[in-house]
């Protein structure tokens, strides 16, 4: 409890030591240490919103690592170059978060992007703020696949999961069919192409899962294996919820074709989030990794509020 209790206590004794100074400097005026005084009142106030922040971190699995997952919709090329940049958009701002991001698997689009890239980001609670992006992204633009120079909408969807021990899920050794295979296809620039890949089936469920880009099989399988457990964890927690929807009467929209977010280049510039409305004209800092703005809007959402909205 007092491990817990104390950024708050850290924070409160700044905030009177700031008070006490400012009724110093009320009786006896300097106007070097009144500027440092704002130096420190406005670097309070960041720390007191980056400390909100966590309290709003307090889910089952927020301080884990995630496990994340980005698919190109229909559209071919153009969907592959969104899912591309969707990755690009997540390595700068893990980056900036002081994530370490290591690509479990990929398959390269037939021209450009990726047909699918799955990920790993490991440190404080990369799971807590990487769930806000779970859902479906749309992304609005001329294409440049496009001789015509026509505007085309493509779809992206991202998939995002704590990851979990395989001890923590009970997974049977006679329930999986393990496949040793050479990463194959036009890969891509994670690609290990001179080692063998992992394939692990779990035939109850049909899950596949594959880690091609580490260096020793051994490797490979774990890297497999944490993907799986965290699968199969996911299946057990939307059953429950499933079952516990249809004891309430509760039911819920599908989120593959129910985009969260918006990114629209042509014939404007916007990014809107249609969970919480939060928006941006600067489309490009948004894909140089600045979504801190969405993450919080979305940790911030009053409990309950789960609805799309319009988009306008």
């Amino acid at each position: 409890m007092r491990d817990a209790l104390e950024p708050f206590l850290r924070l409160d004794t700044r905030e009177k030591d700031i008070q006490e100074f400012y009724a110093i400097l009320a009786l006896e005026p300097d106007d070097e240490l009144e500027a440092d005084a704002d130096a420190q009142a406005i670097q309070f106030l960041a720390d007191l919103d980056a400390y909100e922040l966590l309290t709003l971190l307090s889910g089952e699995h927020d301080n884990r690592n995630a496990l994340m997952e980005i698919s190109a919709g229909a559209g071919g090329s153009e969907a592959c170059d969104w899912a591309s940049i969707l990755f690009r958009m997540y390595s700068r701002w893990a980056e900036n978060k002081g994530l370490k991001l290591e690509v479990l698997s990929e398959t390269a689009g037939d021209v450009v992007g990726y047909r699918n890239i799955q990920f790993q980001l490991t440190g404080p609670y990369a799971y807590g703020f990487a769930k806000a992006e779970a859902g479906v992204h749309r992304l609005v633009r001329i294409s440049p696949f496009d001789a015509a120079g026509r505007r085309h909408t493509s779809f992206a969807k991202v998939e995002v999961l704590p990851e979990v021990d395989a001890t923590e899920v009970n997974i049977n050794p006679a329930e999986l069919k393990v496949e040793t295979l050479r990463a194959g296809g036009a890969g891509g620039q994670h690609v290990n192409k001179t080692e063998s890949a992992i394939r692990i089936t779990h035939v109850p469920t049909g899950i596949v899962v594959q880690c091609q880009n580490e260096r020793s099989q051994h490797k490979n399988r774990a890297a497999a294996m944490t993907v799986l457990a965290a699968r199969l964890a996911e299946v057990s927690r939307l059953d429950d919820e499933a079952r516990l929807n249809a004891l309430k009467g509760a039911t819920g929209p599908a989120e593959w074709g129910r985009q969260i977010r918006s990114y629209v280049m042509q014939p404007y510039t916007m990014v809107k989030d249609l969970r919480t409305r939060h928006e941006t004209g600067n489309v490009q800092s948004v894909l140089d990794g600045e979504i801190d703005g969405f993450i919080e809007a979305y940790l911030k959402k009053p409990p309950g509020e789960d609805g799309y909205l319009d988009e306008d």
